[in-house]
Order: C-alpha cells, then sequence, then structure tokens
C-alpha cells in the first residue's frame, strides 16, 4: 500500500507534543513492514528543517479563496526512515514556531491561513503525482478538511475513491472558524455545506469526522471518553460510531532505548538497571541540588490545564508540609501563571524541588532514565506517550485514570500491576498516591521487581502497526 500522511508535526523536525511523535514512528514502521509511507508537514522556520539537506521537488499557485498564493515542496534528504516533504508557504509558516509564536507565547494570529493553505496547497501536489496513494490518512483538526476536500471540492475529484482516514489526537482542539470561511475553501456543491457546519461555526474537526471513511483516537479509552464528553462534538461521534475505533500509540523503541541513548550518561538495560539507574539519577539530581537517596518524582510536559500541571504546585507545598521524603523536579512550558509559581517553589524548597521551564529533548531522556517516578496527573490524556518513555526507562509511572493512562497503566497493587494510579482529579488523592509511591519505593525488593517489570513490557509500534494495517486493508477492500 501507498499511504499518504498529512500533519502538523513530525518528530524530528517539528515537535509540540505526541502527535509529532506519532507522526514521527508510525510510517517508519509502515514501511518496516512492506509498506510505503511518506509524511507531508509544513515548511516551519525551525533550526532543524532550516539546517536540513533539501530538494525542492515541486512549484506552483493555488488559491485561497479568490487569493493566490505560492508553495514550494521540498523532499527532506536527511530523513531515513520514510520520505518526509515539507510544504513551503511564504507569509505563512517562515517562522519557528508550530502554533506558538516562542518570542510572545501567544498562538499565530493567522492559525486559519496557515492551515486552509497548507491543506490546499498538501492535495494540489498529491493531484498531479503520477501514482496515486492508496490511503491518506490526516491527523487533527489542522488537517480535518482533507477528507472534506477529498469527497466534495470539484478539483479534488480524483481522490473520490481514495479512502481517507482521520486521527483523533487531541479532542480539546477543533478548529473553529466563522461558518462563512467556508468560500476560502476550494469550490464545491454548497448543498454539502452542512458537512462543514457544527453548531453554527465553520469546524475542522467535525468535518473531518463527518467526511472520512474512517475515525481513529490513540486509544480504547480516550474513545470511549469522547463519545461521552468532546466539547460539543459527542453527539456527532456517537452518530459517526460505526466508523470509530481506537488503536493505543506505540513508541519508537529504537529512539527511546537506555542501551544506547545517546542523550543519557550511562547506558543501561533490564539486565543491570540497578546500577544504571542509579548512576544516571546521580547525574541527574547532582545537576539539580537534590538529595539522590530519597524518590525523584518527576513531571515532563506541556504546564497546561489538560496536563494536570497547576495540580502540582499544591501536590509539592503539600508533600512538603507533610515531611513526604521525595524529590520533585519539573520540566516544561506553558501556562506563564505557573511559570511564575514554579520559580518561586525553586526559592522556596530548595533541595526538595526544582524545574528547568523549557523544551529540553536531551534533559528530557535524562530525566526519564534518572527518575523513580513520573508524574502524569492529567485531567484529560488521549493516549499518552510519556508513561511508555518512562516505563521503558525503568521508570514508575503515577498516573490519574483516564484515556490511555487508565488503558496502559495498572496500580502495582493490583494482579500483574507496576504503576500507580488514582481516579479523581483531586489534589489529595494525588497526594495520597505519592505516599504509596514512596512506601513502595522503600520496599526495594518490591521496587526493584516493578521496575523490572515495567522495563519488560512491549509498548512499540509493531502492535499499533499491524492494526493500521488491518484497518487500511479493510477501507480498500470496500
Amino acid at each position: 500500500m501507498n499511504i499518504v500522511h498529512i500533519s502538523a508535526e513530525c518528530y524530528p523536525y517539528a515537535k509540540a507534543g505526541g502527535l509529532g511523535d506519532v507522526v514521527g514512528a508510525l510510517p517508519k514502521y509502515l514501511n518496516q513492514s512492506g509498506h510505503r509511507s511518506h509524511v507531508i508537514i509544513p515548511f516551519y522556520y525551525n533550526n532543524k528543517l532550516k539546517k536540513a539537506n533539501k530538494t525542492l521537488v515541486y512549484e506552483s499557485n493555488a488559491l485561497l479563496g479568490g487569493e493566490p498564493f505560492i508553495f514550494r515542496v521540498y523532499k527532506i534528504d536527511d530523513s531515513q526512515d520514510f520520505d518526509l516533504f515539507v510544504i513551503d508557504i511564504p507569509g505563512r509558516f517562515d517562522r519557528p514556531g508550530v502554533y506558538i509564536d516562542p518570542w510572545s507565547g501567544h498562538a499565530y494570529w493567522d492559525e486559519k491561513e496557515r492551515f486552509f493553505s497548507f491543506q490546499i496547497a498538501a492535495l494540489e501536489w498529491l493531484k498531479i503525482q503520477d501514482e496515486k496513494p492508496d490511503i491518506i490518512h490526516s491527523h487533527d483538526h489542522h488537517t480535518g478538511l482533507i477528507p472534506f476536500m477529498m469527497s466534495q471540492a470539484f478539483r479534488f475529484e480524483k481522490f473520490r475513491e481514495t479512502p481517507s482516514v482521520l486521527t483523533i489526537h487531541n479532542g480539546e482542539y477543533q478548529g473553529r472558524y466563522n461558518r462563512d470561511d467556508y468560500d476560502l475553501l476550494p469550490a464545491f456543491n454548497l448543498e454539502n455545506l452542512g458537512l462543514l457546519d457544527w453548531d453554527g461555526a465553520l469546524n475542522s474537526l467535525a468535518a473531518g469526522i463527518k467526511s472520512a471513511w474512517k475515525v481513529t483516537t490513540v486509544s480504547e479509552g480516550y474513545m470511549n471518553e469522547l463519545l461521552e464528553y468532546c466539547h460539543g462534538l459527542e453527539q456527532l461521534l456517537r452518530h459517526e460510531k460505526e466508523k470509530t475505533t481506537g488503536i493505543v500509540n506505540g513508541i519508537d523503541s529504537d529512539v527511546w532505548n537506555p542501551a544506547d541513548d545517546p542523550y543519557i550518561s550511562d547506558h543501561f538495560s533490564v539486565k543491570n538497571f540497578k546500577t544504571g539507574k542509579k548512576k544516571n539519577k546521580k547525574v541527574l539530581c547532582d545537576e539539580f541540588s537534590i538529595n539522590h537517596n530519597r524518590p525523584l518524582f518527576s513531571f515532563i510536559g506541556r504546564l497546561v490545564r489538560e496536563k494536570g500541571a497547576d495540580l502540582l504546585p499544591g501536590l509539592i507545598k503539600s508533600c512538603h508540609e507533610n515531611g513526604i521524603e521525595a524529590s520533585f523536579l519539573v520540566l516544561g512550558t506553558g501556562d506563564p501563571g505557573l511559570h511564575q509559581i514554579f520559580e518561586n517553589l525553586q526559592s522556596d524548597y530548595v533541595g526538595y524541588f526544582d524545574t528547568r521551564l523549557e523544551y529540553n529533548e536531551k534533559l528530557a531522556h535524562q530525566i526519564y532514565a534518572g527518575s523513580d517516578f513520573l508524574l502524569m496527573p492529567s485531567r484529560v490524556e488521549p493516549c499518552g506517550l510519556n508513561q511508555l518513555y518512562a516505563m521503558r526507562y525503568g521508570t514508575i509511572p503515577v498516573v490519574r485514570k483516564t484515556g490511555g493512562l487508565a488503558d496502559t497503566v495498572i496500580d502495582f497493587e493490583e494482579k500483574n500491576g507496576y504503576g500507580v494510579v488514582f481516579d479523581e482529579f483531586d489534589q489529595k488523592e494525588a497526594v495520597e498516591a505519592v505516599k504509596r509511591g514512596v512506601e513502595l519505593f522503600n520496599i526495594k525488593q518490591l521496587f526493584n521487581k516493578k521496575v523490572k517489570q515495567v522495563m519488560s513490557l512491549d509498548y512499540s509500534w509493531k502492535s499499533s502497526t499491524g492494526n493500521y494495517i488491518k484497518l487500511y486493508h479493510s477501507l480498500l477492500n470496500k
């Protein structure tokens, strides 16, 4: 099969979250399974893409409403696991950020024009290819209009019979715009305008759900949650339930491998994890002046409401006030208000808590390798990859039971369990989970048994890729 992924992100060239990791791994494993898969993303002017070796493969004009725009398609010559193409649209993506201006911390004002033009340009380029894709797979609302244009736009009639898949990585963001913005898209039969509409607005994610042949989410648990609540789209998803399914994400076990990870100080495997974890923890604790004899609980991710980052300050304060023998470390960026709170905590609790308010891939790997526990108190977690990375590095996840976290982490007190799980988004429950983690850490034989257990779990992309291949084949058989 020839499978094309169209996305706003793709690791390691453009990543803001889990979407980038998924799109950077799934095509690789599809190719390893004997299929041909490539990726199309915007050409952001970040350091990684600007420095990459690339070849111009196509240049043309397209229309955004009645206004023409130029676009160029480059092939990234440095991408080894799959073909990666980037679309350069002057005036739209010639900026360093994916969604947010790194200088101001605010979202770009022209999100609509950016991603509308990107989707149009991607289909314009695919339209002139000699070989038509067997499957076009779009991801989240940034490419949610792809299935609609494939099935409705007169310019793209070539794709009427091409199966389309839409994966919802995060239903929180839907791409809502004015209903009249439909006239920015290539012409289509206005009798079908309702496919774009949801609750009186043009809703890109809703349009994708209505128009795609198949809709997937990144875990079964998250799909069930979306059917109950999806910021107004739950009724639509229930209506389209027949074509929805959940496929849990995997991780790229070549990238996330403590045995040869170039980002960590000391390599280790399940055979020598005790010494390996100890050495990595000492390096990490020395860097942050944290006592390495205490259990270290770390948080890695965006400091935003969905990730439950606002629960952390109170959790850390409460643990300190109650004399809980632990240490805490936070890595991430997000809400400026939380930045200030964490900076204050950093001063108040020297040796107990520290933070690095930045995106730092190398440090993230070292934290996975050197921590004892990873905190994920998420309000919403479609799949979650951090808990899978953590377990690969022998770090026990402490998670709230939601979405993909509920699908991938079993509490250590249950049969065959290995993590620490709490139910409600509540500070008292989170503190109790930390206490249980500390107790587990102090029972060394049991703790080491659980570390060995999580390192032995297989959450690679192999199983998930097989499920996607089955899904693609089912659509082609139609």
